[in-house]
Order: structure tokens, then C-alpha cells, then sequence
């Protein structure tokens, strides 16, 4: 479609005897085309003397659609040479010039069409002269070693384009903010020295031949300042040191202008290699609201510097000003420096983009993105007529009232008061939100009293690690009456600031976790109510703050996902890494957060015991089974894929049985199917039972292993047949022959606990209807008994009970209960794997009643232990927990002291012991 059929707007003409001079040298053209020029030669100079030099050239294009004239403008640069640079790209630049600023003033494009057609004449003509000056440099000979071949990658030199270029969003005028960067790599290093000399020079007159002006004007103002350092940097250097000075003293606006960063010119391949491997600088793994106080900081300075104070429009800075453009990049930048790091979807350059994003993902509210987007496309086409008048890199409103007449009719407004007072609603809005996000709400000034006669604790704190550097100590500050005041309103706040003070004295570090408190202040309030309840849980969160990103990064009060979400969501997250233990640091990151959702929704009686323990099963089996695929793919890299039919992970104990606790072990057998293939297929060959034995190592070394962040959990095989004489994987003919001919009843009562947790579907079916076929078998109800009455005795000497809160071992407690209930399972052939049900299972033999009875005590016994394990690792002590502790003992067990507590433990495990000795007593026939 022609640029006339789109024409929606025209701005009024200021000076009507320049704007009709412009018509005159056009008089064939429409009259929508004749009122564009009309307002646009007459509201701006510099337009008008584009129309008249380029006067042949945009009679054509007038006619026909801009899309095609701005193509023929780019190929045109893509092959221009070199010797017609200069004359040739300010050419290049009027008409890109003039047709941008038509297509806009006559509302053909959008702003992210307009910027975005500015940001590809910048690309093109970068690429063209550095494409020409590294062919010159080679030709010569200064480039050691490179050939004619290495041209169309620069020779391995790369042009970042940062800032608006980077996010295409270059304004009318804009200058281009390049770092130039070479890989060294491709240079022997005796020759570094005269390849860092080549490219310099190589910089040097690339921006020479934009910046310069000439008779014929300029192409691009540049600026190179953006390097690390750039006090004492060459204006093109290596990559590796670059790397260096990010890694070591990259400060948050070198990460905040890293966010629109890309390559835009040479070696683009490693300008992206570059870019991915500063991805950790940029983008921080743990929410960073420390960023907030440094863009605000760094909002303050330069208003102080440029003396940007007040609010009278008259010679306003429409981009650093309050309200301005830059109070919305830093709003969304901040906030994507913030959340970016857990989220990649957030790493967006452009800022538009970024506010819908931040508002998809809940960081913002959808209302406040859509005002300063709409405010924001404003401002960048108030901003672009300022720049049109006489092509200035101005950013200010007028200073006088013709100024302002002259912008409302370029804006197609006739009514410069109206303009005034819009443009001063969409200054304060901006300004309003802005000020909302970096300073939200008045910091306390009034001092607050700690618990009384707990003083000393407070006076303290200074002395801890995570207050031993002054920002930390400026932040803290500021919280310090807040936090007092939460405290104090505590049901016991006396404990409740002890409890706090043991989670601050375990932190080693303060500012992020400070910041982030200052940012969500409700998170103060938790950590008090963890400390407070859990004070295990609090230390291990003073080492683990990261878990709290959950709180605010995520669906932290959302419905549970279940074993088959978890796994989904957990194979997400490692897809993201390409580096086998990056994905296993990122497991431990990830498990770490839901372990800890568990565990505040069972402290805050979201969710009971029972429940918790059914999630913290979902949980391991879901890591157990996503983990596995990433073993399995690392260790196929060297050995080749799993030879056969592949293995599976089978889930023992608490995990078979779905039902875990904040600190179980994982109880696994690995079974493979070699389906006689001798041995793995690839250079590097293992013999299958080799190659399954090292893969099931390899599979407890990533669940177990202390690595940056921690472990995942510690792994019991010795369940497996044979125990720990046996190999450490067992193949499904071998299991099958053992688990027929060899295992005693106790290892067939360890199978009613068992379920697949990973790897190869088909097998996981085979081995569960192996499973199922083999309890049927092997229900022999007398030498059940016999069995079981003589591990009973077994575990009685080898483990007396120690004392009343004892819930696992001894008679009539957990293992007990879990003993009858597998025999029962067993001895009517029934696949259940849960107590509960497996109590029912055989009726003939455990009545119902007698069933609901040991399943009463049971299901006590498991939130005592569920509880328990919550709060400490050590055996429960009701009398030696604090109130907060007992608290919420008490209300797990729905129980309304611990002496009855400890009372109706007595009383119902001593009566289940005696039914079990009951029930053992019988000699049923087989049926």
C-alpha cells in the first residue's frame, strides 16, 4: 500500500511560506501527501531543506510504499564501496532521515517501525564500514594470519550495539553506543599485541567516517564510553579481559545497559558467545533487589549532575527529568535485573516488551504497564519532533512560548495550552509511579524500643557478618524500626527476637537479603514466624536465602503441581542449561525452593502433615526422575547411549510408599534390560553391566554430591538384591530370578513398598507388573508370619525404644505398624504400597476394625515424626523446644498439650503393639 493510502495525521504548519515552498516543488502530488509536507517543512527547517535536496529522489517514493524505498536504501549501503563511505552514507542518512520522519509525522508508522527502521540504517552502516576497514587492514598484512576468508567475520572483531541501538529503539537523532570487541582466540598470542593494534585502528576510523562532519553532513554521532573502563581502555580490545573486568568489578549500570546488548556488525557468532557468557554478570540467579537502590542512586546523581530539580515544562528534560523517558527504562530495566535472572523470559531488550513481559509474569500490574507504555510511546514521539526541528540530539522541551506553539502544531495539535497540560499529566503519572517503585513510602524515623531487658541483642547486631560493610548497614538501617516493630507485635516477642537474632547472626551476607526485605516487608513477618517456630529451618535459611525468591518470584500459594508438574517444571528449568553441572547446581537451587514451600505451608497449617509428607514424596520422586534424563544424556556423551532397553529407577521405603519427611534418605534399586546387547554402542565402549553400574554410580553422585548449593539427598541402595554384596545395578533377569528362587520374605515385604520413580517408561511397566505377579506368588500367610515375628524380635534387640517420643522404632510404633501392613499386602497379593491401604488389604486375616485401629496410631505417629523432622534433626524433645515449637507441634497432632500428646503416644502404641502380637499369634490357612 502506497505511503499517501496510509497517511492518518499531519502536523500543522508553523511557518505556513516554508512548508508551502515544499509543496511547490512537489505540486503533483495528492493532497494528503501535500498537507504532510506542508506541516512537516513547516514545523521543522531541517525537513524542509531535506525535501528540497532530495526533491527527485522522494517523488517517486511518495508514490509508492516506504517498506520498499527503505529496503532499497539498506541493499544500496550493504553494497556500496568503500571509496563512496562518506558521500555515500550521508546520502543514505537524509533519505532515511526524511522518509522516517514523514512516515512517522503522517502516522504511516509506529514508533517501534520508526525506531526500529532508524536502528537497521545504524546496523547497515556499520557493517558496510567495518566490513571495508578489516578488508583493508588484511589486504595489508596488519592482520596476522588472516586471509580474505576471515573478512566476512570481521577477522573475528564484533560491534555491540548497547542502548537503544541494542534494542532497536534508536530515536530520531540519536547517537550509537558501540563497544568494539575482538576474539583473541583466533590469534596465536604472540600476535595479540598487533591484532589489538589493527582493530583499534580499524575503530578509530569507523567512527571517523560516521561522526565526521562533512560538507555533506554526518552519518552516525558514536560513543564508545561504554567499554569496561573506558577511562584506560583501548577503544577496541580483547573479549577475555573484558570478561574479566565484569566478573570483578562490573557495577549494576554496566549490567543494566547489558540488558539491550547485541551484536550488531562482524563477527556475530562470537558477539553472541561473548554476550551468553556474560550471562551470569547480567543476569543474577537469586532476585536482585539490590538493584533498586542502586538505579535509584543512580536516578539522583544524574539529576544532581545535570541539575535536572523542578517541574516547570519550560526547558524540561523529557528523558532524564522526573517523569521522563529514563524513569521508564530504569523502571522496567530495574525490574528485569530484579526477576531476569530466575526467568528468562524476562530478557528482553526493548522496553515495551519488557513491560508486557513484567506484566504477564505478575511483577507489575497490568494497568501500570499499560500507562507507561502509553506514556512512554509519547514521550519517544515528543522527543523525535524536538530532534526533527533542526536535527539536534536534544532531549529539552522549549523555553519559550513560540517553542511550545511551534511543538503542539508539529504535534497536529492547534491548542498549545491543551498540550502544555497533557504533556504535564503524563510527566507527573510517570513521575508518581517512578518514585512509587525506587522509594516506596516513607522510611521510619522514630526510633523503636526492642522486647524490654533485651537490648544487648539488638546492640549486637552491627557486629554480625552480613552487617560488616556500609551499604549493608545503610539498608539495615532503614529496616531496623520496621523489623522492631513486627517483633514486638509477635504473641511472645521476647522469643520471637531471639529467634530472629539466630537467623541474622547465621547470615553471611546482608545487602541482597535486606534489600529484598525492604522491597516486601510481609517477608519479615515470615522469617519472624519461622525463627520463631522452626529455628532449625530459620539458620538453614540464613545459608539458603535464596529459597525466599520463591516467596515473591513465584506461585509460592498456588495449587501443588503433583509428582508429574514437578518433574515437567524441573525439566524446564534444566533445559536451560547446556553444562551438566550447572543443570545439577540448578536441581539443588530448584528443590531447595519447594522443599521450603513444604515446609512453610505445614508451619503456617496451610497444609497438614499427611499432606506434607505426600509432597515431599512428589518432590524427590520428581527430581529422581527429571535428574535421571540429565545423567543419563551426560554419561551417554562419553560411553554412548544405555545399551538394550534402557534402566529404570525403582523408589524403596518412605519414597516407594509416598510418604516422606523434611529429611528423609532416598531408598533406590536401579534395574536395567540389556536385551542381550553385550555392550554399549560408541568409540569409547562399556560392557552393559559395566555401563549400568557406572551410570547408577553416576546417578547418586548428582543426588548426593556437596556442590555449591548443597546436596540433593542421601541415597540408600542396600536395598537392592543381595544388599550392599550385590551389584549396584541389577539386571531385570537377574532380579527376577533372585526375587523368585532366592529373596527372603523380608525382601519381598521391602517390594509392597515400591514404585517406579524414573527412566524408561516400558521398563518401569514391566518391572511394576513383575512386581505385582510376584507378591501374588509368593503369599504364603504362615511363612509370613514366621518372618515377620522374627524380624520383629530382630529390630526389638536392636534397637530397644528409647523413650516415649520415640515414633519409628519399637513396638507398636511406625516400622512396627509398617511391618504388618507390608505382611498384610503381602499375604493377599495386593500391589498397594501405602499403610493404609495395605491394612485393608486382607481382611480375613486383619478385621477392619483392627485395621482403623493400627491406622489411627499410625497416622499419629506420622505427624509426630512429620513435625518432628521439621523442627529439628535431632530425636524430639517437647519439653527442650520453644513455644513457637511446641505451638505447632501441638496443632500438627491436633493434640492440646504435650503431656497428653506424650499420654495418647503411650496409650496407642502399647495397644498396637499387643494387636500386632495378636495378630501374629494367628495361623491362617492358605486360601
Amino acid at each position: 500500500m502506497t505511503l499517501a493510502a496510509r497517511i492518518t495525521r499531519h502536523p500543522i504548519a508553523y511557518e505556513p511560506d516554508r512548508g508551502a515552498d515544499a509543496v511547490g516543488l512537489l505540486p503533483a502530488q495528492p493532497p494528503e501527501i501535500r498537507e504532510l509536507l506542508q506541516g512537516a517543512a513547516g514545523c521543522s527547517p531541517y525537513l524542509a531543506g531535506l525535501i528540497a535536496r532530495e526533491t527527485d529522489w522522494l517523488a517517486p517514493v511518495l508514490s509508492g510504499d516506504p517498506e520498499t524505498a527503505l529496503a532499497e536504501i539498506l541493499s544500496d549501503i550493504a553494497a556500496m564501496p568503500p571509496d563512496q563511505h562518506r558521500p555515500g552514507l550521508r546520502q543514505a542518512k537524509r533519505r532515511v532521515a526524511l522518509l522516517t520522519a514523514l512516515c512517522d509525522l503522517g502516522g504511516v508508522w509506529d514508533l517501534e517501525t520508526v525506531t526500529g527502521a532508524l536502528t537497521d540504517f545504524a546496523d547497515a552502516s556499520v557493517e558496510s564500514v567495518l566490513r571495508a576497514l578489516v578488508a583493508a587492514e588484511v589486504s595489508r598484512g596488519k592482520l596476522p594470519g588472516a586471509t580474505a576468508d576471515d573478512v566476512p567475520t570481521a577477522a573475528g572483531m564484533v560491534v555491540l550495539a548497547m542502548g537503544k541501538m541494542g534494542a532497536h529503539e534508536l530515536n530520531y537523532s540519536s547517537d550509537i553506543d558501540l563497544i568494539c570487541l575482538f576474539d583473541q582466540s583466533r590469534f596465536d598470542p604472540a600476535d595479540y599485541l598487533d591484532a589489538r593494534a589493527a582493530f583499534v585502528r580499524v575503530t578509530r576510523k569507523l567512527t571517523a567516517t560516521l561522526s565526521d562532519l562533512t560538507g555533506d553532513g554526518y552519518v552516525l554521532r558514536t560513543d564508545l564510553r561504554l567499554r569496561p573502563d573506558a577511562a584506560v581502555t583501548p577503544v577496541c580490545m580483547a573479549m577475555e579481559p573484558a570478561e574479566r573486568y565484569y566478573e570483578s568489578l562490573g557495577r549494576t549500570w554496566e549490567r543494566a545497559a547489558h540488558i539491550k546488548a547485541r551484536p550488531c556488525a562482524g563477527d556475530l557468532a562470537a558477539g553472541w558467545a561473548y554476550l551468553d557468557r556474560l550471562r551470569p554478570f547480567v543476569w543474577r540467579k537469586h532476585l536482585d533487589f539490590a538493584a533498586i537502590q542502586d538505579a535509584h542512586d543512580m536516578r539522583i546523581t544524574i539529576r544532581n549532575h545535570k541539575g535536572l530539580h523542578g517541574n516547570a515544562l519550560e526547558g524540561r528534560d523529557l528523558k532524564l527529568g522526573a517523569g521522563g523517558i529514563r524513569e521508564i527504562e530504569f523502571f522496567t530495566q530495574t525490574r528485569q535485573l530484579i526477576a531476569g535472572g530466575r526467568d528468562p523470559d524476562l530478557r528482553v531488550r526493548d522496553t515495551v516488551t519488557g513491560l508486557a513481559r513484567l506484566a504477564d509474569k505478575g511483577w507489575i500490574p497490568v494497568d501500570v504497564a499499560e500507562t507507561l507504555t502509553r506514556e512512554y510511546r509519547h514521550h519517544r514521539e515528543v522527543e523525535h519532533r524536538l530532534q526533527m526541528i533542526n536535527d539536534a540530539q536534544t532531549h529539552t522541551l522549549p523555553k519559550t512560548e513560540p517553542g511550545f506553539d511551534r511543538l503542539a502544531r508539529f504535534m497536529g495539535q492547534g491548542d498549545t495550552a491543551a498540550l502544555r497540560a497533557d504533556l504535564a499529566d503524563r510527566l507527573n503519572r510517570v513521575a508518581s509511579l517512578a518514585e512509587g517503585f525506587f522509594t516506596p513510602g516513607a522510611t521510619a524515623t522514630t526510633p523503636v524500643a526492642p522486647p524490654e531487658g533485651h537490648g544487648d541483642i539488638v546492640e549486637r547486631w552491627t557486629t554480625y557478618p552480613a552487617l560488616r560493610s556500609a551499604r549493608a548497614v545503610e539498608i539495615f538501617q532503614r529496616l531496623k524500626p520496621d523489623i522492631l516493630a513486627r517483633l514486638n507485635r509477635a504473641s511472645r516477642p521476647a522469643e520471637a527476637l531471639a529467634a530472629f537474632d539466630g537467623f541474622l547472626s547465621g547470615l553471611p551476607a546482608g545487602v541482597q537479603l535486606f534489600a529484598l526485605f525492604q522491597a516486601n516487608p510481609q517477608l519479615v513477618d515470615l522469617i519472624v514466624d519461622i525463627a520463631a517456630t522452626a529455628p532449625e529451618l530459620a539458620l538453614y535459611l540464613s545459608r539458603n536465602a535464596g529459597v525466599l525468591d520463591a516467596v515473591i518470584g513465584g506461585d509460592f500459594f498456588a495449587d501443588w503441581p503433583g509428582q508429574a508438574g514437578l518433574a515437567a517444571l524441573l525439566a524446564q528449568e534444566l533445559a536451560r542449561f547446556d553444562d551438566y553441572e550447572r543443570q545439577l547446581d540448578a536441581a539443588r537451587r530448584w528443590k531447595k525452593e519447594w522443599h521450603f514451600r513444604i515446609g512453610v505451608h505445614l508451619l503456617r497449617g496451610l497444609i497438614d502433615p499427611e499432606t506434607a509428607s505426600a509432597q515431599y514424596a512428589d518432590l524427590a520422586a520428581a527430581v529422581v526422575h527429571a535428574l535421571w534424563d540429565s545423567v543419563v544424556a551426560s554419561f551417554a556423551q562419553k560411553h554412548g547411549m544405555p545399551p538394550g532397553n534402557g534402566a529404570m529407577v525403582l523408589g524403596m521405603g518412605s519414597l516407594g510408599a509416598g510418604a516422606l519427611t523434611a529429611r528423609s534418605d532416598l531408598d533406590l534399586i536401579v534395574i536395567y534390560d540389556p536385551a542381550d546387547v553385550e555392550a554399549s554402542d560408541c568409540p569409547r565402549p562399556l560392557p552393559s553391566r559395566t555401563y549400568y553400574a557406572r551410570l547408577t554410580q553416576a546417578l547418586v553422585t548428582a543426588l548426593s554430591a556437596p556442590m555449591a548449593e548443597g546436596k540433593l539427598y542421601e541415597v540408600d541402595m542396600r536395598l537392592r538384591p543381595s544388599g550392599n554384596q550385590g551389584p549396584v545395578a541389577t539386571s531385570l533377569k537377574a532380579f527376577r530370578s533372585y526375587q523368585r528362587k532366592q529373596a527372603w520374605v523380608w525382601e519381598h515385604l521391602a517390594l509392597t513398598r515400591a514404585r517406579p520413580v524414573a527412566g524408561s517408561a516400558p521398563l518401569c511397566a514391566r518391572v511394576e507388573r513383575f512386581r505385582a505377579r510376584l507378591l501374588a506368588d509368593k503369599a504364603d500367610r504362615n511363612a509370613i508370619i514366621e518372618a515377620v515375628i522374627d524380624m520383629r524380635a530382630r529390630l526389638a534387640g536392636a534397637r530397644p525404644v528409647a523413650d516415649r517420643w520415640e515414633t519409628k522404632a519399637g513396638p507398636g510404633r511406625a516400622q512396627d505398624i509398617e511391618l504388618i501392613a507390608g505382611a498384610c499386602a503381602l499375604a493377599a497379593g495386593n500391589p498397594a504400597t501405602q499403610v493404609g491401604a495395605q491394612l485393608r488389604a486382607c481382611p480375613e486375616w486383619v478385621t477392619p476394625a483392627e485395621a482403623a485401629t493400627l491406622s489411627e496410631t499410625y497416622d499419629l505417629l506420622r505427624r509426630v515424626q512429620v513435625a518432628g523432622k521439621l523442627l529439628s534433626e535431632k530425636p524430639l524433645q517437647p519439653e527442650t523446644l520453644g513455644n513457637g515449637a511446641r505451638d505447632f507441634l501441638l496443632r500438627a497432632t491436633d493434640t492440646p498439650s504435650p503431656e497428653q500428646l506424650g499420654d495418647t503416644l503411650d496409650s496407642q502404641t502399647k495397644a498396637a503393639a499387643d494387636l500386632i502380637a495378636t495378630i501374629l499369634t494367628r495361623k491362617p490357612e492358605v486360601t
